[in-house]
């Protein structure tokens, strides 16, 4: 759904326009204070803690802790928005200083409008924490659909209206980014709305309360800190991600954008499914004193499988990055130029896709531990060098010099991580998930082979039939090679399709 949209933003929007980017800017600085407060940092802190208590035959103490947090919740992020909305045009300086004057005025309003919107996605995130550790995981991760199909229906209504008035393209530009930011206002609302009444029925109510002496609180907001700060450092990458981006001209940020909805897709499905699926467990059997080894075979399982599945999503990415992009988004307002100009900016996020992937699956060995500052001094140490790179690399590349510093930073964060968990937990890659790795490898190489001589033999077919022939290559040769390397994912995959 998320695609859709995007499809949707590129047939009215393009790449180049003042909406495209001054939209990408203003939902940008709302994300960071969701993701700073929201499922990223709260789960890590919230689960472990809710979990022990959860575990216990009296059901009170979990029930008091939940509703605590959820009171706090409330207060930090109502202060929050409202911060937004009275400073808008100074966040809107810091963030976007490259932009000309019509994109930063439309970003000013486009932040008041969405602003209100990160207190609404907390929420959500404090729905998932609670449904995770009940096992529930369908409804928190499908409940996001709900926020995208509120956009699209806001963009396409808005659209059709405006599509019989005399205007000049840029007011009807400017009038679609106004609807489409309150759709998703609209979409946050929805969001919460179906995962509170599961949440209702296993808390037995929502017992609110503002209070930080519920048992647990304290434990979640000292291990909060450390995540919040560790978020911080990535959503620092974010920020400094748009900030650049603002000075590599017209469609520099709405790029990074496109390509980063693409990025994003594989280190959700692969990444963040794993790592959320593996923390609360992680979080049980550190509790019950497990030893390290089994905690080395989760997260060694959970590695094998995210590298299966996104090591050929960053080789499709980097071979046929454009090829993707036009298929996806060559429409309306999109040329085959923002093609060119988006693909090489996938091409430089694919080269960091599994860093970013993995990097949450190794954090969650740490935090299962009870241990929050590590992945903080790590984050932090890793940001230093991609903004270092990112502004070196930009004045070769462009957008893609940003995509690419980011890549590199994105490598030295989870090589860090995997360090020191080796340090503290002995070795957990062994040697069945190296052989794994090397069967992925070659798979992979085979594979994008075949798909870029498909790519070139396709070349005067239309974008959507030249990137269906390639990637189907692409997937099919994958698939056949690692069942013949007798890789466990294959066949658990061919498995559930045959």
């Amino acid at each position: 759904m998320g695609y859709v949209r995007e499809r949707v933003f590129a047939y009215y929007f393009g790449n180049t326009s003042v909406a495209a980017d001054a939209f990408r800017a203003a939902l940008r600085i709302p994300n960071t204070i969701r993701n700073l407060l929201g499922e990223g940092t709260l789960s890590a802190s919230f689960i472990p803690v809710y979990a022990a208590l959860n575990q216990r035959p009296d059901k009170s103490a979990a029930r008091a802790l939940a509703g605590a947090v959820l009171g706090l919740l409330l207060l930090a992020t109502g202060a929050l928005a409202v911060l937004g909305v009275a400073f808008a045009p100074a966040i809107t300086a810091v963030i976007a200083t490259g932009f000309d004057d019509p994109r930063r005025r439309l970003t000013v309003t486009l932040v008041r409008i969405l602003f209100p919107m990160t207190g609404l996605m907390v929420v959500s995130a404090w729905c998932l924490g609670i449904l995770n550790t009940h096992r529930r995981f369908f409804l928190p991760y499908a409940a996001p659909a709900l926020w995208n199909i509120a956009g699209i229906v806001a963009l396409v209504a808005a659209g059709t209206w405006l599509a019989g008035r005399a205007l000049p393209p840029d007011a009807q530009m400017h009038r679609l980014a106004l609807a489409l930011a309150w759709g998703t206002v609209a979409g946050s609302v929805l969001q919460i709305a179906v995962q509170l009444p599961a949440c209702w029925a296993l808390l037995q109510g929502l017992a609110l309360r503002f209070t930080t002496r519920a048992e647990g609180v304290r434990d979640v907001l000292v291990a909060w800190g450390p995540l919040v700060l560790g978020a911080g450092v990535a959503q620092i990458s974010g920020l400094v991600d748009t900030f650049l981006g603002s000075f590599t001209g017209a469609g520099g940020i709405s790029s990074l954008g496109y390509a980063q909805l693409l990025q994003v897709l594989p280190i959700s499905l692969f990444g963040v499914s794993v790592a959320a699926v593996t923390l609360p467990e992680l979080s049980r059997e550190a509790a019950a004193g497990t030893p390290n080894e089994l905690l080395r075979a989760r997260l060694a399982a959970g590695f094998r499988r995210i590298f299966y599945f996104v090591v050929p999503s960053s080789f499709a990415f980097v071979a046929l990055g454009p090829v993707i992009v036009g298929a996806l988004f060559q429409t309306g307002r999109f040329a085959a130029s923002d093609t060119e100009l988006v693909g090489g900016v996938l091409a430089a996020y694919g080269v960091g896709l599994l860093g970013q992937a993995t990097v949450k699956l190794f954090a969650s060995g740490f935090y299962a531990l009870r241990d929050t500052r590590t992945p903080v001094k790590i984050a932090a140490s890793s940001l230093v060098l991609s903004t270092a790179l990112a502004a070196l690399l930009m004045q070769r590349f462009g957008p893609a010099g940003v995509a690419l510093g980011s890549s590199l930073g994105a490598w030295v964060n989870v090589i860090l991580h995997l360090r020191d968990l080796d340090a503290r937990i002995g070795a957990v890659l062994g040697r069945g998930e190296w052989r794994s790795v090397a069967v992925t490898l070659a798979a992979a190489l085979v594979a994008t082979g075949a798909g870029t001589g498909v790519a070139w033999a396709a070349q005067t077919y239309r974008p959507a039939l030249r990137a269906l022939a390639s990637v189907a290559m692409f997937g099919s040769v994958y698939l056949a090679v690692t069942l013949a390397g007798k890789h466990p994912d294959a066949a658990r995959l061919w498995k559930l399709v045959s």
